[in-house]
């Protein structure tokens, strides 16, 4: 329920700005193909130069990826907040993002990516995957500005991700996953280290 202030402002007029971030935990044997398809959206992502609508394509790709791959979510965890103040909600974005940017291998180091000559004929194969996207956006979902750790409510989250794109709403998408890249691995103990507000689906 809204409070007395968030009536006021919407009332004169106010833009609502929200900046929330999800975890999605993914683990099995087949999960690591994934990692393929977020460091192409990654590549995308970097030659598009912030281009949010470009941004946004990928944030619907991958959000349809973790749809088609529901049968694999593990646990998961959200949190945020929502803002009358845009440098406010920008500020909070940025220190989201580089909280997931700092997380266990979730930042892909490109001097040390292998080249033909030193790849193994077979990379380890992670049972686990985690993605963290950052949004922020104008107005209000309450798809999203709720407790995703349950299966419904996570693929209604995402549903809501993707029509906040098509809905022209997102003012900015930060996604990072852990590992970065095929071949490094994320193990259960790590995952517990590391992303200890994930729970259990």
């Amino acid at each position: 329920m809204s409070s007395w202030r968030d009536r006021i402002n919407q009332f004169t007029g106010k833009t609502r700005f929200v900046v929330c971030r999800i975890f999605v935990h993914l683990t099995g044997n087949e999960v690591a193909p994934i990692l393929g398809v977020f460091n192409q959206e990654g590549q995308n992502a970097i030659e598009s130069e912030g281009d949010l609508e470009i941004l946004g394509e990928s944030l619907v790709n991958i959000c349809q990826k973790l749809l088609d791959m529901k049968i694999y979510w593990e646990s998961a965890a959200n949190e945020g907040d929502f803002f009358w103040k845009e440098e406010e909600a920008g500020d909070y974005f940025t220190e989201l993002s580089t909280d997931s940017a700092q997380r266990y291998l979730s930042e892909p180091e490109p001097d040390n990516l292998t080249s033909e000559e030193n790849t193994p004929l077979s990379l380890p194969v992670t049972r686990n995957v985690v993605v963290m996207i950052t949004i922020g956006f104008r107005g209000e979902s309450s798809d999203l500005e709720t407790n995703l750790a349950d299966r419904e409510a996570l693929e209604y989250g995402l549903k809501a991700l993707i029509n906040l794109h098509y809905q022209e709403a997102l003012e900015a998408i930060n996604i990072d996953f852990s590992p970065a890249r095929l071949g490094d691995e994320l193990t259960n103990e790590q995952v517990l280290l590391n992303f200890a507000e994930l729970i259990p689906l």
